[in-house]
């Protein structure tokens, strides 16, 4: 006799779950685009009178002379502009929400 097949064994089954899958890693891309597509740092507004963009602002200017002067290099400048921004979302009081754009 021949065995019967669940549905759960089936190939259908394992396309309707790749399919589930797809369409909620599609809805998180969807709901957390200006997170993940915002352009980082470089395209936040300055309000000149917020104490994280005058900090990030001195820092970033300093690493850019570094990479001017040949000091470091542009992925290593990368990597210190994320540290000074962490940096100064501290120093600002607690300021850790990712400002609006």
């Amino acid at each position: 006799m021949g065995q019967e097949r669940n549905f759960l064994d089936s190939m259908a089954a394992r396309l309707c779950a790749v399919g589930c899958a797809l369409l909620a890693a599609a809805a998180l891309v969807y709901i957390h685009r200006d997170d993940l597509f915002s352009g980082g740092a470089d395209a936040i507004a300055a309000d000149p009178n917020d104490p994280f963009q005058i900090c990030f602002a001195d820092r970033a200017a300093d690493i850019d002379g570094m990479v001017a002067e040949g000091t470091i290099s542009g992925d290593q400048a990368v990597a210190f502009k994320a540290r000074a921004e962490a940096m100064c979302r501290d120093i600002a009081g607690g300021n850790n929400q990712v400002p609006s754009q």
